[in-house]
Protein backbone atom coordinates (compact mmCIF):
# COMPACT_ATOMS: atom_id res chain seq x y z
CA UNK A 1 0.00 0.00 0.00
CA UNK A 2 1.20 3.40 -0.61
CA UNK A 3 2.85 5.73 1.71
CA UNK A 4 -0.22 8.64 2.63
CA UNK A 5 1.19 11.82 2.30
CA UNK A 6 0.85 14.90 4.21
CA UNK A 7 2.12 18.57 4.74
CA UNK A 8 2.53 17.70 8.95
CA UNK A 9 2.83 14.60 10.44
CA UNK A 10 2.78 15.38 14.67
CA UNK A 11 3.60 12.28 16.64
CA UNK A 12 1.98 12.79 19.96
CA UNK A 13 -1.49 14.40 20.90
CA UNK A 14 -0.77 16.37 24.54
CA UNK A 15 -0.83 20.02 24.76
CA UNK A 16 2.45 20.59 22.53
CA UNK A 17 1.05 17.95 19.73
CA UNK A 18 -2.55 19.18 19.29
CA UNK A 19 -2.18 22.23 19.23
CA UNK A 20 0.54 22.53 16.89
CA UNK A 21 -1.69 20.63 14.77
CA UNK A 22 -4.50 23.15 15.25
CA UNK A 23 -2.57 25.32 14.16
CA UNK A 24 -0.94 23.97 11.50
CA UNK A 25 -4.43 23.20 9.86
CA UNK A 26 -5.34 26.90 10.19
CA UNK A 27 -2.61 27.81 8.22
CA UNK A 28 -3.71 25.70 5.42
CA UNK A 29 -1.82 22.76 6.06
CA UNK A 30 -2.95 18.80 5.65
CA UNK A 31 -1.99 17.11 8.71
CA UNK A 32 -2.26 13.96 10.34
CA UNK A 33 -1.88 13.15 14.15
CA UNK A 34 -0.54 10.41 15.66
CA UNK A 35 -0.99 9.21 19.43
CA UNK A 36 -0.73 5.45 21.07
CA UNK A 37 -2.47 6.44 24.44
CA UNK A 38 -5.18 9.08 24.82
CA UNK A 39 -5.89 12.46 22.86
CA UNK A 40 -5.19 15.51 25.07
CA UNK A 41 -2.07 13.09 26.16
CA UNK A 42 -0.46 12.75 29.83
CA UNK A 43 -1.42 16.80 31.18
CA UNK A 44 -4.85 16.59 30.24
CA UNK A 45 -5.59 12.64 31.32
CA UNK A 46 -3.03 12.13 33.96
CA UNK A 47 -1.53 15.29 34.58
CA UNK A 48 -2.23 19.00 34.83
CA UNK A 49 -6.29 18.80 34.72
CA UNK A 50 -7.07 15.14 36.43
CA UNK A 51 -4.53 16.79 39.65
CA UNK A 52 -6.26 20.03 39.51
CA UNK A 53 -9.86 18.36 39.99
CA UNK A 54 -8.41 16.61 43.08
CA UNK A 55 -6.63 19.28 44.61
CA UNK A 56 -9.94 21.46 43.84
CA UNK A 57 -12.28 18.59 46.45
CA UNK A 58 -9.43 18.31 48.91
CA UNK A 59 -9.74 22.23 48.95
CA UNK A 60 -13.30 22.28 49.54
CA UNK A 61 -12.96 19.70 52.43
CA UNK A 62 -10.54 22.04 53.99
CA UNK A 63 -12.94 24.93 53.61
CA UNK A 64 -15.76 23.27 55.30
CA UNK A 65 -13.61 22.25 58.45
CA UNK A 66 -13.58 26.07 58.74
CA UNK A 67 -16.89 26.93 57.99
CA UNK A 68 -17.51 28.37 61.63
CA UNK A 69 -15.01 30.74 61.08
CA UNK A 70 -17.63 31.68 58.26
CA UNK A 71 -20.27 31.77 60.38
CA UNK A 72 -22.12 29.03 58.49
CA UNK A 73 -22.21 25.41 59.81
CA UNK A 74 -21.20 22.06 58.60
CA UNK A 75 -21.44 18.35 61.08
CA UNK A 76 -20.25 15.18 59.86
CA UNK A 77 -17.89 16.45 57.32
CA UNK A 78 -16.42 13.49 55.52
CA UNK A 79 -14.88 12.20 52.15
CA UNK A 80 -15.54 9.02 49.52
CA UNK A 81 -11.88 8.95 47.94
CA UNK A 82 -13.64 6.45 45.51
CA UNK A 83 -16.33 9.37 44.15
CA UNK A 84 -13.12 12.01 44.54
CA UNK A 85 -11.04 10.08 42.09
CA UNK A 86 -14.11 9.38 39.48
CA UNK A 87 -15.19 13.12 39.40
CA UNK A 88 -11.26 13.85 39.00
CA UNK A 89 -11.66 10.99 35.75
CA UNK A 90 -15.15 12.08 34.88
CA UNK A 91 -13.03 15.85 34.05
CA UNK A 92 -10.14 13.98 32.32
CA UNK A 93 -12.61 11.91 29.89
CA UNK A 94 -14.97 15.60 29.29
CA UNK A 95 -11.73 17.33 27.90
CA UNK A 96 -10.10 14.73 26.01
CA UNK A 97 -13.48 13.93 24.16
CA UNK A 98 -13.17 17.69 23.47
CA UNK A 99 -9.75 17.36 22.19
CA UNK A 100 -11.08 14.41 19.61
CA UNK A 101 -14.24 16.90 18.55
CA UNK A 102 -11.35 20.08 17.92
CA UNK A 103 -9.55 17.76 15.19
CA UNK A 104 -12.57 16.67 13.55
CA UNK A 105 -13.19 20.64 13.35
CA UNK A 106 -9.64 21.33 11.94
CA UNK A 107 -10.10 18.59 9.37
CA UNK A 108 -7.03 16.63 11.23
CA UNK A 109 -6.54 12.88 10.47
CA UNK A 110 -6.36 11.16 13.69
CA UNK A 111 -4.12 7.86 13.57
CA UNK A 112 -4.20 5.86 16.95
CA UNK A 113 -1.11 3.85 16.76
CA UNK A 114 3.09 3.83 17.84
CA UNK A 115 4.90 5.76 15.62
CA UNK A 116 8.60 5.32 14.30
CA UNK A 117 10.92 7.60 11.98
CA UNK A 118 11.83 5.31 9.24
CA UNK A 119 13.59 7.88 7.27
CA UNK A 120 13.90 11.24 6.70
CA UNK A 121 10.27 12.86 6.37
CA UNK A 122 8.94 9.36 6.77
CA UNK A 123 7.00 7.54 9.58
CA UNK A 124 5.81 4.28 10.47
CA UNK A 125 2.64 3.76 12.96
CA UNK A 126 1.77 0.24 13.92
CA UNK A 127 -2.08 -0.18 14.99
CA UNK A 128 -4.69 -2.53 15.58
CA UNK A 129 -5.05 -2.80 12.16
CA UNK A 130 -1.48 -3.63 11.13
CA UNK A 131 1.64 -0.86 9.87
CA UNK A 132 0.48 2.37 8.37
CA UNK A 133 3.30 4.74 6.09
CA UNK A 134 3.09 8.21 6.50
CA UNK A 135 5.46 11.06 4.41
CA UNK A 136 5.60 14.57 5.19
CA UNK A 137 8.51 16.85 4.25
CA UNK A 138 8.24 18.65 7.93
CA UNK A 139 7.08 16.25 11.00
CA UNK A 140 6.78 17.50 15.00
CA UNK A 141 8.07 15.28 17.52
CA UNK A 142 5.72 15.72 20.81
CA UNK A 143 6.09 12.45 22.58
CA UNK A 144 6.33 14.08 26.41
CA UNK A 145 8.03 11.90 29.17
CA UNK A 146 7.23 10.01 31.46
CA UNK A 147 8.11 9.14 35.61
CA UNK A 148 11.61 8.97 36.41
CA UNK A 149 11.93 6.07 38.49
CA UNK A 150 15.02 5.34 40.61
CA UNK A 151 16.82 1.83 40.95
CA UNK A 152 15.37 0.15 44.44
CA UNK A 153 12.15 2.62 44.17
CA UNK A 154 10.60 1.23 41.31
CA UNK A 155 6.48 1.79 41.48
CA UNK A 156 4.45 -1.66 41.85
CA UNK A 157 1.15 0.30 41.62
CA UNK A 158 0.72 -1.14 45.53
CA UNK A 159 2.95 0.04 48.70
CA UNK A 160 4.85 2.36 46.00
CA UNK A 161 2.83 4.55 43.39
CA UNK A 162 3.50 6.94 40.34
CA UNK A 163 1.31 10.23 40.04
CA UNK A 164 -0.59 7.51 37.47
CA UNK A 165 -1.30 5.30 40.33
CA UNK A 166 -1.87 7.97 43.04
CA UNK A 167 -4.46 9.46 40.58
CA UNK A 168 -6.53 6.44 41.23
CA UNK A 169 -5.50 5.75 44.10
CA UNK A 170 -7.63 2.60 45.49
CA UNK A 171 -7.29 3.51 49.32
CA UNK A 172 -6.29 6.27 51.46
CA UNK A 173 -2.61 6.46 52.85
CA UNK A 174 -2.11 6.47 56.72
CA UNK A 175 1.38 6.75 56.65
CA UNK A 176 2.80 8.30 53.19
CA UNK A 177 6.47 9.32 52.03
CA UNK A 178 6.80 11.30 49.09
CA UNK A 179 10.20 11.07 47.86
CA UNK A 180 10.83 14.76 45.54
CA UNK A 181 9.17 17.77 46.27
CA UNK A 182 9.04 19.27 42.80
CA UNK A 183 5.85 20.09 42.09
CA UNK A 184 4.45 17.08 41.50
CA UNK A 185 5.69 15.50 44.93
CA UNK A 186 4.14 18.77 46.60
CA UNK A 187 0.64 18.57 45.36
CA UNK A 188 0.10 15.48 45.70
CA UNK A 189 1.69 15.50 49.98
CA UNK A 190 -0.32 18.62 49.88
CA UNK A 191 -3.64 16.94 48.69
CA UNK A 192 -3.06 13.27 51.05
CA UNK A 193 -2.20 15.73 54.03
CA UNK A 194 -5.32 17.88 53.52
CA UNK A 195 -7.39 14.52 53.44
CA UNK A 196 -5.71 13.73 56.71
CA UNK A 197 -2.65 11.34 55.92
CA UNK A 198 -0.22 11.96 57.82
CA UNK A 199 2.88 12.79 55.48
CA UNK A 200 6.72 12.93 54.90
CA UNK A 201 8.18 14.21 52.11
CA UNK A 202 11.98 13.93 51.56
CA UNK A 203 14.00 15.99 49.06
CA UNK A 204 17.53 15.65 47.97
CA UNK A 205 18.09 19.39 47.44
CA UNK A 206 18.76 22.01 50.24
CA UNK A 207 15.24 22.72 50.13
CA UNK A 208 11.58 21.82 49.16
CA UNK A 209 10.52 23.44 45.46
CA UNK A 210 13.98 23.99 44.94
CA UNK A 211 13.23 25.96 41.44
CA UNK A 212 11.66 28.52 43.35
CA UNK A 213 12.73 31.83 45.06
CA UNK A 214 14.89 30.63 48.52
CA UNK A 215 12.40 32.83 50.34
CA UNK A 216 9.06 31.54 48.47
CA UNK A 217 10.22 27.66 49.45
CA UNK A 218 11.10 28.59 53.39
CA UNK A 219 7.63 30.41 53.61
CA UNK A 220 5.92 27.03 51.90
CA UNK A 221 7.81 24.82 54.41
CA UNK A 222 6.48 26.59 57.20
CA UNK A 223 2.91 26.12 56.35
CA UNK A 224 3.41 22.53 55.20
CA UNK A 225 5.33 21.80 58.64
CA UNK A 226 1.99 23.97 60.41
CA UNK A 227 -0.29 21.73 58.44
CA UNK A 228 1.34 18.55 59.79
CA UNK A 229 3.58 17.27 57.01
CA UNK A 230 6.91 16.51 58.43
CA UNK A 231 10.02 17.82 55.75
CA UNK A 232 13.17 16.02 55.22
CA UNK A 233 15.63 18.02 52.81
CA UNK A 234 19.40 17.14 52.02
CA UNK A 235 17.88 13.43 52.46
CA UNK A 236 18.13 10.66 50.36
CA UNK A 237 16.36 7.44 50.30
CA UNK A 238 18.42 4.77 49.14
CA UNK A 239 16.08 1.86 49.73
CA UNK A 240 12.94 0.66 50.34
CA UNK A 241 12.04 -2.46 52.18
CA UNK A 242 8.59 -3.69 50.98
CA UNK A 243 6.69 -6.11 53.54
CA UNK A 244 3.20 -5.62 52.08
CA UNK A 245 1.13 -3.75 54.01
CA UNK A 246 4.44 -1.70 54.93
CA UNK A 247 7.49 0.08 53.36
CA UNK A 248 10.37 0.64 55.35
CA UNK A 249 12.34 3.61 53.98
CA UNK A 250 16.30 4.05 54.02
CA UNK A 251 17.13 7.64 54.27
CA UNK A 252 20.21 9.10 53.97
CA UNK A 253 20.92 12.37 55.77
CA UNK A 254 23.79 13.99 57.10
CA UNK A 255 25.84 11.05 57.24
CA UNK A 256 23.62 9.33 58.99
CA UNK A 257 20.97 6.61 57.95
CA UNK A 258 17.80 6.44 59.40
CA UNK A 259 14.50 4.13 58.65
CA UNK A 260 10.84 5.35 58.56
CA UNK A 261 8.28 2.86 57.96
CA UNK A 262 5.11 3.87 55.83
CA UNK A 263 2.24 2.27 54.49
CA UNK A 264 2.53 4.14 50.56
CA UNK A 265 5.20 5.93 49.00
CA UNK A 266 4.88 8.44 46.11
CA UNK A 267 8.16 8.52 44.20
CA UNK A 268 8.07 12.01 42.66
CA UNK A 269 11.69 12.40 41.36
CA UNK A 270 12.24 13.60 38.05
CA UNK A 271 10.97 12.77 34.33
CA UNK A 272 12.49 10.95 31.25
CA UNK A 273 11.42 11.87 27.98
CA UNK A 274 9.81 9.48 25.62
CA UNK A 275 12.37 9.52 23.04
CA UNK A 276 13.77 5.38 22.69
CA UNK A 277 12.54 3.47 20.02
CA UNK A 278 11.22 6.32 17.44
CA UNK A 279 14.55 6.05 14.97
CA UNK A 280 15.89 9.28 16.25
CA UNK A 281 19.62 8.41 16.46
CA UNK A 282 19.76 6.20 13.19
CA UNK A 283 18.58 9.79 11.94
CA UNK A 284 21.57 11.63 13.44
CA UNK A 285 19.26 13.70 16.08
CA UNK A 286 21.19 14.67 18.91
CA UNK A 287 19.91 13.26 22.62
CA UNK A 288 20.89 14.65 25.96
CA UNK A 289 20.11 12.19 29.15
CA UNK A 290 16.57 11.21 27.09
CA UNK A 291 16.18 14.78 26.20
CA UNK A 292 16.24 16.08 22.24
CA UNK A 293 18.71 18.84 21.81
CA UNK A 294 17.00 21.90 19.70
CA UNK A 295 18.05 25.36 19.10
CA UNK A 296 15.63 27.84 20.80
CA UNK A 297 13.27 26.84 16.96
CA UNK A 298 12.84 23.41 18.82
CA UNK A 299 14.57 22.35 15.18
CA UNK A 300 16.66 19.12 15.76
CA UNK A 301 19.63 20.04 12.98
CA UNK A 302 17.99 17.42 10.45
CA UNK A 303 15.82 19.09 8.07
CA UNK A 304 12.17 19.16 8.39
CA UNK A 305 12.45 17.43 12.18
CA UNK A 306 11.02 19.24 15.24
CA UNK A 307 10.65 18.35 18.51
CA UNK A 308 8.65 19.94 21.45
CA UNK A 309 7.53 19.75 25.10
CA UNK A 310 8.40 17.70 27.22
CA UNK A 311 11.26 15.40 24.81
CA UNK A 312 13.36 17.98 24.62
CA UNK A 313 14.82 21.19 26.75
CA UNK A 314 12.95 22.37 30.36
CA UNK A 315 10.98 24.18 31.71
CA UNK A 316 9.09 20.79 30.82
CA UNK A 317 5.43 22.84 31.21
CA UNK A 318 2.44 22.21 29.44
CA UNK A 319 1.56 25.80 28.57
CA UNK A 320 5.38 25.97 27.13
CA UNK A 321 4.66 22.87 24.94
CA UNK A 322 1.48 24.62 23.35
CA UNK A 323 3.11 27.52 22.78
CA UNK A 324 6.35 25.40 21.01
CA UNK A 325 3.59 23.83 18.83
CA UNK A 326 2.14 27.40 17.68
CA UNK A 327 5.50 28.54 16.72
CA UNK A 328 6.93 25.49 15.15
CA UNK A 329 3.34 25.37 12.59
CA UNK A 330 3.86 29.32 11.85
CA UNK A 331 7.67 28.53 11.53
CA UNK A 332 6.35 25.71 8.77
CA UNK A 333 3.78 27.66 6.91
CA UNK A 334 6.46 30.69 6.66
CA UNK A 335 6.07 32.99 9.17
CA UNK A 336 8.63 34.27 11.61
CA UNK A 337 7.42 33.65 14.84
CA UNK A 338 9.28 34.68 17.99
CA UNK A 339 11.63 32.09 20.10
CA UNK A 340 9.89 31.00 23.25
CA UNK A 341 12.13 32.31 25.96
CA UNK A 342 12.00 30.13 29.22
CA UNK A 343 12.68 32.56 31.05
CA UNK A 344 9.36 33.76 30.43
CA UNK A 345 7.35 30.94 31.36
CA UNK A 346 5.44 30.98 34.36
CA UNK A 347 5.59 27.50 36.71
CA UNK A 348 2.64 27.39 39.19
CA UNK A 349 2.49 24.80 41.91
CA UNK A 350 -1.15 24.15 42.91
CA UNK A 351 -0.39 23.35 46.67
CA UNK A 352 -1.98 24.75 49.94
CA UNK A 353 -1.00 27.55 49.76
CA UNK A 354 -0.35 27.97 45.78
CA UNK A 355 2.88 28.95 44.41
CA UNK A 356 3.91 31.02 41.39
CA UNK A 357 6.99 32.56 39.62
CA UNK A 358 8.52 33.64 36.65
CA UNK A 359 11.71 34.84 35.46
CA UNK A 360 14.72 35.24 37.65
CA UNK A 361 15.26 34.42 41.50
CA UNK A 362 16.82 37.02 43.84
CA UNK A 363 20.02 34.69 43.90
CA UNK A 364 19.73 33.61 40.00
CA UNK A 365 19.65 37.46 39.70
CA UNK A 366 22.41 38.97 41.07
CA UNK A 367 24.44 35.47 40.15
CA UNK A 368 23.94 37.09 36.86
CA UNK A 369 25.18 40.49 37.47
CA UNK A 370 22.02 42.56 37.93
CA UNK A 371 22.23 45.35 40.74
CA UNK A 372 18.59 44.79 42.27
CA UNK A 373 15.71 46.05 44.18
CA UNK A 374 13.62 43.60 45.40
CA UNK A 375 9.76 44.34 46.95
CA UNK A 376 7.44 42.25 49.09
CA UNK A 377 4.16 42.79 50.24
CA UNK A 378 2.03 40.37 52.77
CA UNK A 379 -1.42 38.72 51.77
CA UNK A 380 -1.88 40.12 55.96
CA UNK A 381 -1.74 43.63 54.30
CA UNK A 382 -4.60 43.25 51.71
CA UNK A 383 -8.36 43.98 52.30
CA UNK A 384 -9.58 40.36 49.99
CA UNK A 385 -7.10 38.11 51.65
CA UNK A 386 -8.19 38.82 54.61
CA UNK A 387 -12.50 38.68 53.83
CA UNK A 388 -11.51 35.52 52.19
CA UNK A 389 -9.92 34.37 55.26
CA UNK A 390 -6.52 33.52 53.28
CA UNK A 391 -4.46 35.83 54.88
CA UNK A 392 -0.93 33.92 54.68
CA UNK A 393 0.95 34.83 51.66
CA UNK A 394 3.16 37.00 50.28
CA UNK A 395 4.52 38.80 46.70
CA UNK A 396 8.33 39.31 45.78
CA UNK A 397 9.06 41.03 42.86
CA UNK A 398 12.46 42.10 41.59
CA UNK A 399 14.08 44.69 39.39
CA UNK A 400 16.80 45.85 37.63
CA UNK A 401 18.15 48.97 40.11
CA UNK A 402 19.12 50.43 36.90
CA UNK A 403 17.00 49.86 34.00
CA UNK A 404 13.64 49.23 36.12
CA UNK A 405 13.47 45.67 33.73
CA UNK A 406 10.94 43.33 36.06
CA UNK A 407 13.57 40.51 35.97
CA UNK A 408 11.12 38.29 38.23
CA UNK A 409 8.17 37.66 40.47
CA UNK A 410 7.96 35.06 43.24
CA UNK A 411 4.14 34.40 44.74
CA UNK A 412 2.36 32.08 47.68
CA UNK A 413 -1.11 32.20 48.91
CA UNK A 414 -4.52 31.51 47.45
CA UNK A 415 -5.08 32.19 43.95
CA UNK A 416 -1.45 32.96 42.80
CA UNK A 417 -1.42 30.61 39.90
CA UNK A 418 -3.91 33.24 38.48
CA UNK A 419 -2.06 36.61 39.36
CA UNK A 420 1.33 35.46 38.00
CA UNK A 421 -0.13 36.31 34.71
CA UNK A 422 -0.31 39.62 34.96
CA UNK A 423 3.70 40.25 35.81
CA UNK A 424 3.76 37.27 32.77
CA UNK A 425 2.30 39.86 30.67
CA UNK A 426 4.40 42.64 32.30
CA UNK A 427 7.34 40.82 31.60
CA UNK A 428 6.17 40.34 27.57
CA UNK A 429 5.54 43.76 27.14
CA UNK A 430 9.10 44.71 28.40
CA UNK A 431 7.57 46.65 31.31
CA UNK A 432 9.29 48.84 34.03
CA UNK A 433 8.28 49.28 37.76
CA UNK A 434 7.34 53.14 36.36
CA UNK A 435 4.83 51.51 34.36
CA UNK A 436 3.48 49.19 37.00
CA UNK A 437 3.42 51.91 39.90
CA UNK A 438 1.80 53.99 37.36
CA UNK A 439 -1.51 51.39 36.56
CA UNK A 440 -4.42 51.23 38.19
CA UNK A 441 -5.47 48.13 40.26
CA UNK A 442 -9.19 47.26 40.91
CA UNK A 443 -10.05 47.14 44.77
CA UNK A 444 -10.87 45.31 46.79
CA UNK A 445 -8.78 42.54 44.83
CA UNK A 446 -5.91 40.41 45.61
CA UNK A 447 -4.06 42.03 42.22
CA UNK A 448 -3.11 45.10 44.49
CA UNK A 449 -0.76 43.31 46.02
CA UNK A 450 0.92 42.94 43.15
CA UNK A 451 0.85 46.78 42.80
CA UNK A 452 1.81 47.08 46.58
CA UNK A 453 5.29 44.82 46.12
CA UNK A 454 6.40 47.16 42.93
CA UNK A 455 6.12 49.65 44.60
CA UNK A 456 7.55 48.45 47.78
CA UNK A 457 10.82 47.58 46.00
CA UNK A 458 11.40 51.32 45.45
CA UNK A 459 10.45 52.75 49.35
CA UNK A 460 6.58 53.93 48.79
CA UNK A 461 4.44 50.72 49.86
CA UNK A 462 1.01 51.92 51.29
CA UNK A 463 -0.35 49.77 53.29
CA UNK A 464 2.22 48.02 54.92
Amino acid sequence: MAAKSYDVIVIGAGPGGYVAAIRAAQLGKSVVIIERENLGGICLNWGCIPTKAMLRSAEVFHLMHRAKEFGLSAEKIGYDLEAVVKRSRKVAGQLSGGIGHLMKKNKITVVMGTATLTGKGKVSVKTDKGAEDLTAPNIILATGARARELPGLEADGDLVWTYRHALQAKRMPKRLLVIGSGAIGIEFASFFNTLGADVTVVEVQDRILPVEDAEISAFAKKAFEKQGMKILEKAMVKKLDRASPKVTAHAERGGKTETMEFDTVISAVGIVANTEGLGLEELGVKIDRSFVVTDAYCRTGVEGLYVIGDATNGPWLAHKASHEGVMVAELIAGGHPHAVDPASIAGCTYCHPQVASVGLTEAKAKEAGHEIKVGRFPFIGNGKAIALGEPEGMIKTIFDAKTGELLGAHMIGAEVTELIQGYVIGRQLETTEEDLMNTVFPHPTLSEMMHESVLDAYGRALHF
